[in-house]
């Protein structure tokens, strides 16, 4: 019987992930059938914005700063100490900027996304629009996702400002490291090629968050207790697959480009 369970549980999770790849492609397909909802477009973006964007800069400062000092303290330690810049870039940019700003995507935005479908679908509105031939993905689900997209990548840039210059003060200001070798050495190791990794995380996650929360929200089991199921159960899938696929970019990426020279 236990056995039995199990394989339930696995089948059940296996046909999770081809309904999340399915609406993945889906989304993917219909972005080019016209018309594009600007307006829920448009819409979509400033809540997302208005929800996610004092969090993500209160949050890359201390962020920044301590990455800042345990790196400062570290190459302090070896006798590196003029690298502290380029090493504290690099962590920002490359690893704390998207992961930031995806988790924010995903536990203001997406929450909110999946509750608004969630709702939907109980009220019986998703099966009304499937019903006069109106495909509730085109119209509900693909402007959503397009804006945590949009979101996420703008956000991105942000966050990496701001947690650059939050790592400038705490080396600067705490560790009394030389502001000149602190901005000097962001050439030394750092390379455009990180900031496009970067940027490419921004929209990979935004859209693995926007369509968790999309395939959440419209299926909800159980009236109003299933859709805040639902909006837990997309938060924490969110967090899963973003360190997953964090990992995984990470390491094609470190393989494919090479590492700048000093």
């Amino acid at each position: 019987m236990t056995t039995l369970r199990v394989a339930q549980r696995g089948l059940a999770g296996i046909r999770q992930i081809g309904q999340l790849c399915s609406l993945g492609l889906d989304v993917f397909r219909l972005t080019f059938r016209r018309p594009f909802q600007v307006r829920e477009f448009v819409n979509q973006c400033w809540f997302i914005v208005s929800v996610t964007i004092l969090p993500a800069a209160l949050v890359a400062i201390p962020f920044g700063g301590v990455i800042a000092l345990q790196l400062g303290s570290l190459t302090k330690q070896i006798g590196a100490q003029s690298f502290t810049g380029s090493a504290s870039v690099l962590a920002v940019i490359q690893q704390a900027s998207p992961i930031i700003t995806a988790l924010l995507i995903a536990g203001a935005g997406g929450s909110a996304i999946c509750a608004d479908l969630g709702s939907r679908k109980i009220r019986e509105e998703i099966d009304a629009m499937e019903a006069l031939g109106v495909s509730p993905i085109h119209r509900l689900v693909v402007p959503r996702v397009y804006a945590a997209v949009v979101i996420c990548v703008l956000l991105n840039g942000m966050v990496s400002v701001v947690g650059v210059l939050g790592g400038y003060f705490f080396n600067v200001i705490m560790q009394g490291g030389t502001p000149g070798a602190y901005l000097a050495s962001f050439s030394a190791l750092a390379q455009l090629p990180d900031l496009w990794i970067s940027e490419i995380k921004a929209v990979m996650f935004g859209f693995v968050a926007g369509v968790v929360a999309a395939h959440r929200g419209l299926n909800p089991r159980g009236g109003p207790k299933g859709v805040g199921d639902a909006v837990n159960q997309s938060v924490v899938i969110t967090f899963l697959l973003l360190f997953f696929l964090n990992f995984v970019l990470t390491t094609i990426y470190l393989q494919i480009v090479p590492r700048k020279g000093l």
